[in-house]
């Protein structure tokens, strides 16, 4: 099931911001993200906050949920108005989820239209949707494109059948290059997700996977290792020794390969899991996150973040209809991180990328800790000479341990 919201503090009713949040914002960029909380099929893996049909039960429907969203939005937009914050246009759009296109493409539209009406959207805004394979046709890609949607990031996970269905994916692998070929005559950008260390899966099924994907020619790739999520079905497999464990070399290794086959292949990594062929290529949605912009998350559990102040809706969608139907904020709770959590979150975020992370930042101790990061390989020397921490091969695979030290925690 959906992993548990954090606590916090009450979020107020009128969903009103406190004024440390008007501090610096003509500086951030504004992002919006739009969770659609619908699957099919609710994969083994998967803890996100998503509902199949027989699993929503009464006070809420897919018919309407580009409704609640939009009016969601609206509310936002009178929110930050009110609270003082400054006019900003939208820099970038992420429909994720959950498969957002099992909604029709005309309600992911309108959704995009409400933001476009709320804030307006800056010149060459991202647009980007998620999608499984077998939830698109080109009809309904280029009704998105028509609508203004500049990307599609294609959830492949593998191009394996007995991969796949470990997974409980349901798409058929040889449908993932239709769907690609569709998006691009609609004149989208192609982004696909795969995903590595699967129980069973080989060093070659994990070879074909990024082959496979490399023969679509994508825009952008992203390779997330395979986590065991506490409640999910695969958890409880692998504690019943029906599948077997996750292993860490094994991660390792699949990793090298793939940075060995996207390089190769002309992709440059940005960030520990994604791979772009040009910088204008990368998922500036993510980008966003990682360097701390200011975002709306609308839909149920989503989450939001302005000038350091950070927000979750209320995570089942009966629940957050019956706020939005109320015309109340669905926030259920809400937090300000200190000195120190903040100091930790965006060490974790930055020495992620391939910007870095300025040594500037770092406590006196962080900055001692330097130098032997460099020594030990896990960190660009002549990067750390310019100010900047930016991990090597080896130090993306050890990132939580480069944090460890440069924080000495």
């Amino acid at each position: 099931m959906p992993s548990a919201l954090p606590l916090g503090d009450p979020a107020p009713a009128d969903g009103l911001l406190p004024a440390s949040t008007i501090d610096g914002a003509t500086e951030r960029d504004f992002c919006i993200y739009v969770h659609i909380p619908f699957c099919a099929v609710r994969c083994g893996y998967c803890d996100f906050n998503t509902y199949t049909a027989h699993e929503l039960g009464s006070g809420s429907s897919q018919d309407t949920y580009a409704a609640a969203a939009s009016a969601e939005l609206e509310f936002g937009g009178g929110v930050l108005r009110a609270s003082g914050l400054p006019d900003r246009k939208v820099s970038t759009v992420f429909f994720g989820g959950g498969t957002p296109t099992l909604l029709p493409a005309e309600d992911l539209a309108s959704v995009l239209e409400t933001i476009r009406e709320t804030w307006g959207l800056v010149d060459g805004a991202e647009i980007t949707t998620e999608a499984n394979p077998d939830s698109v046709t080109f009809e309904s890609l280029s009704t998105l494109a028509d609508a203004g949607f500049t990307r599609v990031s294609f959830g492949m996970q593998s191009a394996v059948p007995h991969v796949l269905k470990t997974l409980d994916r349901t798409h058929r692998p040889e449908g993932v290059g239709q769907a690609v070929a569709w998006a691009r005559e609609a004149g989208l950008a192609v982004s696909v997700d795969l995903i590595y260390g699967v129980p069973g899966e080989s060093l070659d099924d994990w070879r074909a996977s990024l082959l496979t994907a490399l023969s679509y020619e994508p825009d952008h790739i992203s390779a997330y290792a395979l986590i065991i999520e506490a409640g999910t079905r695969l958890a409880a497999q692998i504690r019943r020794g029906e599948v077997a464990d996750i292993d860490d070399d094994d991660h390792a290794d699949k990793y090298l390969l793939a940075e060995e086959l996207l390089t190769a292949a002309g992709f440059s990594w940005y960030e520990v899991s994604n791979w772009s062929r040009t910088e204008a290529t990368r998922c500036r949605h993510n980008m966003a996150y990682w360097k701390g912009a200011d975002w709306w998350g609308a839909g149920p559990g989503a989450h939001s973040h302005v000038g350091g102040l950070r927000w979750w809706n209320v995570k089942h969608p009966a629940a957050y209809q019956q706020r939005i139907d109320a015309g109340t904020s669905p926030a259920a709770g809400r937090e300000t991180p200190d000195e120190q959590a903040r100091l930790l979150e965006r060490t974790m975020l930055l020495t992620r990328i391939v910007d870095g992370l300025p040594v500037s930042e770092l406590p006196s101790s962080g900055r001692q800790a330097v130098a032997g990061l460099i020594a030990d390989g896990l960190i660009d020397g002549s990067a750390a000479v310019r100010g900047q921490v930016i991990p090597t091969l080896n130090g993306r695979l050890l990132a939580d341990s480069i944090v460890r030290r440069l924080l000495d925690f």
